[in-house]
């Protein structure tokens, strides 16, 4: 597969900050919208997720898009994420994302595949805010699959997720598209913000 960004100038993310238990809200009106390499090297970051997250746009572009990763966060949701993609399917996910400052803001996302003559040449993804009633139900379910991965890896929490959606008779996207809210989807706004990427 080519590298499209081969001339990209991969660099190293400095150190994670020591998380504080503070939330920054994202304001319902604005969207953050960022897109990688291949291997998750930030090639574009809007102004708003410069703003959100508290970096400058020189401190991400480069970087693996994981400088945000909030330690809250199960690995497996982000192998769930990978695995579709590089597929070359969309997701959506709930996501806990650590800012520079140590403080914490949740998003509802969705990464998609950026293709140039039918090849994934790397990722995108649109962000908005979580809404408040989803942010209960999500931590608690991400802190069983943590819990899971500390005792048995991944594959644990793997087994803990498969149970709770099998107790609930819904997939993994039918789950995350119902508790944001029923029918919903983000293909129209992507489309309207398509020419970010062209």
């Amino acid at each position: 597969m080519m590298d499209y960004y081969a001339g990209l100038k991969r660099r190293q993310a400095p150190p994670r900050p020591m998380p504080v238990d503070e939330e920054v809200i994202l304001n319902k009106k604005d969207f953050i919208v960022s897109r990688t390499d291949l291997k998750g090297y930030i090639t574009y970051a809007n102004d708003y997720f410069i703003e959100i997250c508290a970096y400058k746009k020189d401190e991400l572009i480069g970087v693996n898009h994981n400088i945000i990763r909030h330690p809250d966060m199960p690995k497996l949701i982000f192998k769930v994420l990978w695995d579709r993609i590089k597929a070359g399917e969309k997701i959506f996910a709930f996501v806990k994302n650590l800012r520079k400052d140590g403080k914490f803001y949740w998003v509802l996302a969705e990464v998609e595949p950026a293709k140039k003559n039918g090849q994934i040449i790397g990722y995108y993804s649109f962000r908005v805010r979580a809404p408040r009633h989803a942010l209960k139900e999500i931590s608690q379910v991400y802190n069983q699959l943590l819990k899971a991965e500390e005792k048995g890896g991944m594959k644990a929490s793997k087994e803990v997720l498969d149970t709770f959606l099998a107790k609930k008779r819904v997939s993994y996207d039918e789950y995350v598209q119902k508790l944001f809210k029923k029918g919903f989807g983000f293909g129209g706004f992507l489309r309207s913000f398509g020419n970010i990427f062209r």
